[in-house]
């Protein structure tokens, strides 16, 4: 019982050091994501000798980086959605509300 009283209260406490070092992690896996990709494009350079071979893997690498963006925006975004159907956050019906109401007083 006390154990997963514990767990309960560590729970809250690990959860936003996660989600902030989530954040911190799309920079370094950018310049991972290229580092690797050139990592590949040389080990391709040496099995072949061409040197056109390279910018195969610094393309890979950088492909690889906007991948990460991409998923890190998506996440973000279906973050931001959620939020935006809880009705204390519904600013645009308010804001709409209030419009129509201000429009509706003025008479020209």
């Amino acid at each position: 019982m006390q154990n997963s009283d514990k767990e309960e209260q560590k729970a809250p406490r690990i959860k936003p050091i996660i989600e902030a070092a989530d954040s911190l992690s799309l920079g370094i896996s950018m310049v991972v994501a290229v580092l690797m990709g050139v990592g590949i494009g040389i080990l391709l350079k040496n099995l072949t000798g061409a040197a056109w071979t390279l910018w195969i893997g610094v393309f890979i690498g950088i492909a690889a980086a906007v991948l990460n963006v991409y998923k890190a925006y998506s996440k973000q975004y279906k973050e931001y959605e959620e939020l935006a159907k809880q009705p204390r956050y519904a600013v645009k019906k308010k804001l709409k509300d209030d419009e129509d109401e201000d429009e509706s007083e003025k008479n020209y």
